[in-house]
């Protein structure tokens, strides 16, 4: 049975267990109320407008 001469390093372990991890960037669209850069399925902190309507009020 294959046995390991040396220990394996903590950067080798790390640098392998890192090629998994996917960082993907948010999805920014634009406010069709106030065409403001806003987060998607999220209320626009300009207008706070969700789907159409004002959930939020902003002063």
């Amino acid at each position: 049975m294959a046995v390991p001469k040396r220990k394996t390093s903590k950067a080798r372990r790390d640098k392998r267990r890192a090629s998994n991890i996917k960082m993907t960037a948010t999805n920014v669209v634009e406010c069709p109320q106030c065409h403001e850069p806003k987060l998607q399925h999220r209320v626009c902190k300009k207008c706070g407008h969700y789907k159409n309507k004002e959930v939020v009020a902003v002063q």
